[in-house]
């Protein structure tokens, strides 16, 4: 089979999976939902934007005649993911995430668990703390009920509008990072919370060995709950998922 596929991106491990389809000489696209600025260049061709719902994905799929959807958008992209799913069924195209494992406390961490962004400002409505705030610039605004807080705020690009606290810093700038820069990043600000997402995987798993190693709570906010699907944990399990559905991959 020739295949054409979908790479529903945002993630390290969307360009992993990108370089190897490139390589294997699999046709593609690799989708961005226009959140990042400058995202990173891609082996196969790339568009930016949002498809308008389930519905105009379920038009772009038979457009493009894609033959295979595989789903490597961030663990937080639940609607993104939700309508993936509904769209792939609608159209009778095999559908695959490729996922990381959620992070999971080990000895030496003090995590608070919160359901949402939600639940995160529910958690910073006690007296003023030094916070780095690892949530991205979208949910900025969701933290001004709390402004009594000083926030570090470690972005891929800069904000569109100014955060709403009095008391903060930006500082622009693209992982991975390493434990040993966050933690003296955490020093130099004197932080005595962190918030964060569990995005799972290594490129963001700096702050939390860096926490763990300063004594410093984590408030830790759970993934979102997408639709049953299938998952990979890698991009040779993809590959064979690929492969297994009759793909030529040139080997």
């Amino acid at each position: 089979m020739r295949a054409n596929l979908l790479i529903l991106a945002g993630t390290t491990e969307a360009t992993a999976f990108a370089n190897a389809a490139a390589e294997a000489g699999v046709q593609g696209i690799v989708s961005f939902a226009g959140r990042v600025d400058r995202p990173k260049r891609q082996p196969l061709p790339q568009r930016i934007g949002g498809f308008g719902g389930v519905a105009g994905l379920v038009d772009y799929l038979r457009a493009e005649r894609i033959t295979h959807v595989i789903d490597a958008t961030h663990p937080f992209a639940a609607q993104m993911s939700t309508n993936a799913v509904a769209a792939c069924a609608a159209a009778h195209v095999p559908l695959i995430a490729l996922t990381r494992a959620p992070w999971a406390a080990q000895s030496g961490d003090n995590w608070t668990h919160v359901p949402d962004i939600a639940g995160a400002v529910a958690a910073l409505n006690q007296p003023a703390k030094r916070v780095m705030l690892a949530v991205g610039r979208m949910h900025l605004a969701e933290f001004a009920p709390n402004p009594q807080h000083f926030y570090l705020l470690r972005l891929v690009d800069p904000p569109k509008d100014v955060p709403p606290f009095p008391n903060h810093h930006v500082l622009v700038s693209r992982g991975p990072f390493t434990e040993s820069d966050d933690r003296a990043l955490m020093q130099e600000h004197r932080i005595d919370l962190v918030v964060s997402k569990n995005a799972g995987g290594s490129g963001a798993y700096a702050k939390i060995a860096a926490a763990r190693a300063l004594g410093l709570p984590v408030v830790m906010i759970d993934r979102p709950s997408v639709p049953q699907r299938h998952e990979a944990h890698s991009v040779a399990q993809v590959m064979d998922w690929l492969r297994h559905s009759g793909v030529d991959l040139g080997v």
